[in-house]
């Protein structure tokens, strides 16, 4: 995974090390924790953009 463009979050404040940073990877997205680097979560633009509008309307709040 060291042949991918990591791009942080823009909500870290950049003062620590626990950040989420995401890359494209052919017609594909990666999405890993910088402090576990080599732990990578595969998906596709649409399931990301799906989980990102479920948590934006607050759908995912009652599975804590």
């Amino acid at each position: 995974m060291s042949d991918l463009t990591w791009q942080k979050s823009s909500f870290s404040d950049g003062a620590g090390p626990n950040c989420v940073e995401l890359a494209v990877a052919g017609n594909g997205i990666r999405i890993r924790e910088s402090d576990e680097p080599d732990a990578v979560v595969r998906t596709t633009p649409a399931a990301l953009g799906g989980l990102i509008r479920a948590i934006k309307t607050g759908r995912l709040d009652h599975t804590l």
